[in-house]
């Protein structure tokens, strides 16, 4: 590591953690660009040959040049200074998905025109720029992606925000290091094994031919926290205004084990891998499972808060 990358690394270590980041005086950081350094050499140039020539009107417009190139520096920083900016939660993606960040720009003064996003990394993380402007008294989403390699809790990267308003003579720009992480869950193996074997549920050993209190006929029942969506009968919940869910052979009448040492593999990842496959499987199949791995055990159910929390295993397990 060079002595620049040192010193680099450094002073981002002294930038707090924080999903909220508003924009002052301590900050903001301002250069002037390659346009301003040929500006500036450019009024130098002139002024020299004012004073050589002794022309009045040279003068005049030197300095009026001049003079408008220090208010293009103020309105650059001013276009920064006093926004918020906030990371909303990232939903969790499978690993190499992209990852969706938004970012929100409270903007408690005048409009602000030609801020722009970036990952401070460019190199690893993309060269593109998210361009926005924020209105008065007001708000704006700006949006980027990262895509996580690997499965497991992904730090957000830092993230640049820079503007050159408006005449591109001065960059202001801001580094933000974001607290929030992104959750990747294992990549799915494609195509999977079929799945284990189901076998009946404890709870649901009655015959099916049962009718049930309040049912107009066999498989149907009162909705139950983890139910999807497909399962409720909504044209019954329509007339009555009851809600309903089927309850089928094929629907929460059977359970899975999807247990570690059925998933088969040659290392960790892939049977990770596996599991991960079988968990959306049994999910689309309506099966109720349980998922057994070393030292995490998840209970039996169904539903979407069943596919989260198993997921979520998955991608937090380490050996």
């Amino acid at each position: 590591m060079t002595l620049r990358q040192r010193i680099h690394r450094w002073w981002l270590s002294r930038l707090p953690l924080t999903d909220s980041w508003t924009l002052n005086q301590g900050n903001i950081y301002i250069l002037p660009t390659k346009a301003g350094f040929v500006f500036a050499a450019t009024l130098l140039l002139m002024l020299l040959a004012s004073i050589n020539y002794q022309l009045n009107l040279g003068y005049a417009l030197t300095f009026l040049l001049a003079g408008a190139g220090l208010v293009s520096m103020h309105l650059t920083h001013g276009t920064l200074r006093g926004l918020t900016l906030h990371l909303r939660p990232v939903a969790s993606v499978f690993a190499g998905e992209p990852a969706l960040l938004e970012v929100v720009l409270h903007n408690p003064g005048a409009q602000r025109h030609g801020v722009g996003l970036h990952f401070e990394d460019r190199a690893t993380h993309g060269q593109s720029f998210v361009w926005t402007d924020v209105p008065a008294q007001g708000q704006a989403s700006a949006r980027l992606s990262i895509v996580p390699a690997a499965r497991g809790l992904q730090t957000v990267p830092t993230l640049m925000v820079e503007t050159g308003f408006p005449f591109g003579l001065f960059r202001a720009w801001t580094l933000w290091r974001p607290a929030a992480q992104v959750l990747a869950w294992p990549r799915p193996e494609s195509p999977p094994p079929p799945l284990p074997a189901a076998s009946p549920r404890p709870d649901e050993q009655q015959p099916q031919t049962q009718r049930r209190e309040g049912a107009e006929l066999d498989g149907v029942r009162a909705w139950r926290r983890g139910d999807t969506l497909r399962q409720v009968l909504w044209k019954k919940v329509a007339r009555s205004g009851e809600l309903v869910s089927r309850d089928t052979a094929g629907s929460g009448r059977h359970e899975l084990q999807l247990d570690w040492h059925a998933a088969r593999g040659p290392d960790a990842e892939t049977r990770l891998s596996r599991l991960a496959a079988w968990v959306l499987a049994a999910d689309r199949q309506g099966h109720a499972y349980s998922l057994q791995l070393p030292g995490v055990t998840l209970a039996a159910a169904d539903g979407e808060a069943q596919r989260r929390s198993a997921l979520d295993a998955l991608a937090l397990w380490k050996a």
